[in-house]
């Protein structure tokens, strides 16, 4: 039976917020006050470096006037922007198998799922700085993957490309640390306009097949995120 969770779809939020609102969630989630929480939304534009970004990766111009971030995330440098969805599982993985690579398997599956609901088929690819989901012939990303576990509770996540300008993930960094890398969207595989609206419930129900979940959506019109009418009912479920 599949566990009961939360679902949040804030919209677009600054990178700052989201982040200050997974740490909050992930103490919740630790102390088994909330049950796992799934965070999708968008980030005005926001260059992110992970712990294992290099000062060599930003060749951002001087008028690109994008906020650059450090983070505690794994990985190395990639780019958010409006047409991304970016998904932050707040997961206890003590009741996940308390696997790490197999958590970021399951992950780069949901994807595998999410764009194939789309008709695009995606794969992994084995090797340094891979992991996320590719296109073949030729190898283009769509989708990367970077988290942070501590306690067994997971932040950030994965970001996938739906209708965005590419270009910023090789003219203003390296992204992932991929030199020469190409990097592509849902939208341009398509060949039409993709809204980050279209693809959410698919992206919902390939990470709820994922990880075992059952999310019940939070009001997002709610003057905070707490208290939720439907917090008591699914902590009595968890």
């Amino acid at each position: 039976m599949a566990r009961p969770g939360y679902l949040f779809t804030p919209g677009t939020v600054p990178y700052d917020e989201a982040w200050a609102l997974q740490r909050s969630l992930a103490g919740a989630v630790s102390q088994g006050a909330i049950p796992d929480t799934v965070l999708m939304l968008e980030h005005p534009p926001v260059v992110t470096l992970g712990r294992r970004a290099e000062a060599g990766e930003l060749h951002l111009p001087d008028d690109a006037g994008v906020e650059i971030v450090e983070t505690n995330r794994g990985g190395k440098s990639t780019y958010h922007a409006p047409g991304q969805l970016v998904c932050y599982p707040i997961v206890d993985l003590r009741r996940h198998g308390q696997d790490v690579k197999q958590y970021v398997r399951a992950l780069e599956d949901a994807l595998i799922r999410t764009i194939g609901a789309l008709g695009i088929e995606g794969e992994r690819l084995e090797g340094d700085n891979m992991t996320g989901v590719w296109l073949l012939s030729p190898p283009r990303k769509i989708a990367s993957i970077g988290v942070h576990v501590s306690k067994w509770v997971t932040t950030h996540g994965y970001a996938l490309n739906v209708d965005l300008y590419p270009a910023p993930f090789t003219e203003w960094i390296t992204a992932c640390g991929l030199d020469g890398a190409a990097f592509t969207t849902i939208a341009r595989e398509l060949g039409r306009p993709v809204s980050v609206e279209e693809v959410v419930p698919h992206a919902v129900a390939a990470l709820e097949e994922a990880l075992d979940l059952s999310l019940e959506p939070l009001d997002a019109g709610e003057a905070g995120l707490w208290p939720q009418p439907v917090h008591e009912r699914l902590a009595a479920q968890a």
